[in-house]
């Protein structure tokens, strides 16, 4: 009878692989390459990727809608028509209102080139009499001038073309695309399930619910301080008597996303345009100050209001997103940059891996209690009246 065998000479073999660990260096370095890849896919494939951006970020904004139709017996399918319908004449509208207001201005522009030329002239000829200053002729300026339209014309007008077409072709992909977003999200919802173990689907599915949540509270609440701002931007310059004053109140309210800066430029050309038909500095600063007004009451009671403390991008941030968003897709990269990064904020705070990343795209205010003030969002959910009266009665 043979002895038993020796196991504790004999080498071990063990069945799984021990982890390797991978240097700080080596990690870090993939970690540039996969982004330096990601950064030139995205900016390579802009035509097809822009769209469904687009798409994706409407279809967060008609989601609401389309569930509440269904809820009340309407067809998934005629749901969405219908949202779509809705879609269309709402950018209809904006077009028209936005394109008149576009057309006059763009009628007046001899007109203010001549007093904005009668007004250079008489800056300069002040400037030389208290400063000293040698005044351009205007000979020169519109020698200048002309020779900068002729060289950028031809690529003006070919770029308009394009963009012309561009724009037709891709609204309708928008369009099929949001539909198809709307109709097949449980698909869509099902899919990613797939690539998560069944024990942890609720979980999951709880993470997704309050992502998508958040997300389009802030993406409506961003329409809705966008359409308040511009009315009471309206008010205010048709009480001043400006001229075009649904252009820049519209103009300006749009530009009112950019922190510090989108003020600036919403507020400067209105004044000039008013500085030069009314020659009067006292009523362009009275333009300017409507401008600062609406702006403190959108960033310290209107955007708390509608929008709440889920989402808050810090200003660094937000300028940041608009100069790669411009770098990366022009535009559109900019249209698309806060509510990209809005979505960004909000998956980074729901993974925990990534959480810093959401602290660093959040607003200072957020601070240490940016958990808490994120649970009580998401568990107090009242009217934005209802919010205006609580902070009243404060």
């Amino acid at each position: 009878m043979l002895p038993p065998p020796n196991n504790f000479n004999r080498p071990q073999h063990p069945t799984q692989t021990a982890e390797v660990k991978q240097a700080p260096v080596i990690r870090y370095t993939f970690l540039l390459i996969g982004l330096s890849l990601t950064v030139y896919i995205l900016h390579k494939l802009d035509a097809i990727l822009l769209p469904i951006a687009f798409s994706a970020v409407f279809t967060l904004l008609l989601l609401p809608i389309c569930r509440w139709l269904e809820a009340h017996k309407v067809p998934r399918v005629l749901a969405i028509v219908l949202c779509l319908l809705l879609l269309l004449i709402i950018f209809a509208g904006i077009i028209l209102g936005f394109g008149s207001q576009l057309t006059q201005f763009r009628d007046e522009l001899p007109k203010l080139q001549v007093k904005l030329m009668e007004f250079f002239t008489s800056a300069q000829d002040w400037a030389h009499d208290k400063f000293g200053y040698q005044p351009m002729s205007i000979e020169e300026l519109k020698d200048s001038t002309v020779k900068a339209l002729k060289k950028s014309g031809t690529t003006y007008l070919g770029t308009t073309l394009n963009t012309t077409t561009d724009v037709l072709s891709n609204l309708a992909q928008v369009l099929i695309y949001i539909f198809c977003f709307l109709y097949y999200r449980d698909h869509l919802r099902q899919f990613m399930f797939r690539f998560v173990a069944p024990d942890k689907r609720t979980t999951v599915l709880n993470t997704v619910d309050s992502i998508q949540t958040v997300v389009q509270a802030y993406i409506t609440g961003l329409v809705k301080v966008i359409i308040i701002v511009s009315i009471l931007n309206g008010i205010g310059l048709v009480a001043l008597g400006v001229k075009f004053a649904i252009f820049f109140a519209i103009f300006a309210s749009v530009l009112a996303i950019i922190p510090y800066i989108g003020i600036m430029i919403g507020a400067a050309l209105p004044a000039i345009v008013t500085l030069v038909e009314t020659g009067s500095p006292l009523q362009a600063l009275a333009v300017i100050g409507v401008f600062v007004v609406v702006q403190f009451l959108e960033g310290n009671f209107i955007t708390p209001m509608i929008t709440g403390s889920s989402v808050s991008i810090n200003p660094l941030a937000a300028i940041l997103a608009l100069i790669l968003g411009a770098a990366l897709w022009g535009t559109p990269g900019m249209i698309l940059s806060i509510p990209l990064t809005a979505i960004l904020k909000v998956v980074f705070d729901a993974y925990k891996p990534l959480e810093p990343f959401g602290f660093l795209l959040g607003d200072v205010a957020d601070g240490e209690d940016n958990q808490t003030k994120k649970k009580q969002a998401e568990a107090e959910i009242r009217p934005w009246y209802r919010r205006l009266w609580h902070m009243v009665g404060k």
